[in-house]
């Protein structure tokens, strides 16, 4: 059905006829704003009656944005739980290690700056030529400096003026490290030996010392022997028994009873440890019935003793025993006098070369003499002597003298 006038032709719905029924209003809903929910069902809209959108029963809940992933892991992926990390062997030992090799540098630095030194090598005119091998001076002083009256007397040391006066050696030694696979030997030089002095004509070799001190005897040395020195060691009365009470003594098996006519010091027989005291007895005694060859048994006595020495003091019992390795390294920087060219490398290998001194690794000997009073060298067997060291080859047994 078309209707004309004002509608321009537009078709109108056809009218539904009333029913018998009123028609029921539903109320209106509320659309749900963007972001305040999925549904327009969820009851975010409140009821009417209430203020301010306020729910029955109790504030709305709190909002809540979308979960967010862990700092530092991308894409919200949860952290593994933290693992404890254990120990294991490998790295107790590696820290064991660090520790130790610290303790040795600061051991070795303690040392290096700590022992005492001297010009003690000095070039002249004629010196020997260096030959095969290294070639240690050791020398122990009849020195009595920094000790009081009463370690004097402990150490039945004497009067330096009833010993006449000044600094003389007791023990003169020549240590030769080879460069070949021959063995080391410890050369005692007997301290009544009559050498040329430099500028002082034919004397004892120990007044060499006593005129001109370390340089003076290094020089007198190699003259005599035609060896060319290449460290120096020297140790004192005091210092000498202070190295061995700082290692709890020195274990010696000594064959008969020696007692020294002029010092009164006595030594039982028998395997014991010798305390300070009773070491320097041994190695200056020579007026006794158990020295009857006087300074070459004494010399022998003190090669001996420094073999035994070497090997307590390089032994796992002194290195790894804090109550004797700190006492001695308190001691030794005191007790030790090097050259002003010398290190403790150097010494290290000293120590080292001698180790063999109690097995029969080292030769020991003394400068052959022409008698007892081990006054006058022998010549011809010195000669052999001296050549074999200069040349790292075997001593013939015929220049020998234990």
């Amino acid at each position: 059905m078309t209707y004309g006038g004002d509608d321009r032709g537009r078709r109108m719905p056809p009218q539904r006829p009333p029913s018998g029924r009123p028609r029921q209003h539903q109320p209106a809903q509320m659309m749900p704003l963007p972001g305040r929910g999925s549904s327009p069902y969820d009851e975010r809209t409140a009821p009417m009656g209430h203020r301010g959108g306020e729910r029955p029963g109790g504030p709305p809940p709190r909002r809540s944005g979308p979960p967010q992933p862990p700092p530092g892991r991308p894409g919200g992926e949860a952290r593994p739980p933290r693992r404890r990390r254990r120990w294991g062997f490998g790295r107790v030992l590696l820290t064991l290690l660090t520790v130790f090799v610290l303790f040795l540098a600061g051991v070795w630095v303690y040392l290096e700056f700590s022992i005492n030194r001297v010009d003690a090598l000095a070039d002249y005119a004629g010196r020997p030529a260096a030959a095969e091998g290294t070639n240690w001076l050791i020398v122990g002083s009849d020195s009595r400096d920094g000790l009081t009256p009463e370690e004097q007397e402990k150490l039945v040391t004497g009067d330096s003026k009833a010993a006449g006066g000044g600094r003389r050696t007791d023990t003169i030694m020549v240590a030769h490290i080879p460069d070949n696979s021959t063995k080391p030997t410890l050369l005692s030089l007997p301290r009544d030996s009559q050498v040329k002095i430099p500028g002082h004509g034919t004397n004892k070799i120990n007044a060499a010392f006593s005129i001109g001190g370390p340089t003076l005897l290094a020089q007198t040395v190699e003259g005599a022997t035609g060896l060319r020195i290449d460290h120096y060691a020297e140790i004192g009365f005091g210092g000498f028994a202070k190295i061995v009470d700082a290692i709890g003594g020195v274990h010696m098996c000594v064959e008969k009873p020696m007692e020294d006519t002029l010092t009164g010091i006595k030594i039982a027989p028998g395997c014991q440890e010798l305390q300070g005291p009773q070491a320097l007895g041994f190695v200056r005694m020579r007026h006794s019935a158990a020295t009857p060859r006087s300074d070459l048994d004494r010399v022998a006595n003190q090669r001996k003793f420094i073999g035994a020495l070497v090997s307590e003091i390089g032994s796992p019992g002194t290195l790894l025993n804090p109550f004797s390795l700190f006492p001695l390294l308190s001691t030794a920087p005191d007790a030790l006098t090097m050259d002003s060219g010398d290190h403790v490398h150097n010494l290290v290998g000293l120590a080292l070369a001698m180790r063999g001194i109690s097995s029969g690794g080292v030769v020991t000997t003394t400068v052959p003499v022409t008698n007892g009073s081990a006054e006058n060298w022998d010549k011809t067997k010195s000669k052999l002597l001296f050549d074999a060291l200069k040349n790292d080859t075997d001593i013939p047994d015929s220049a020998i003298l234990t």
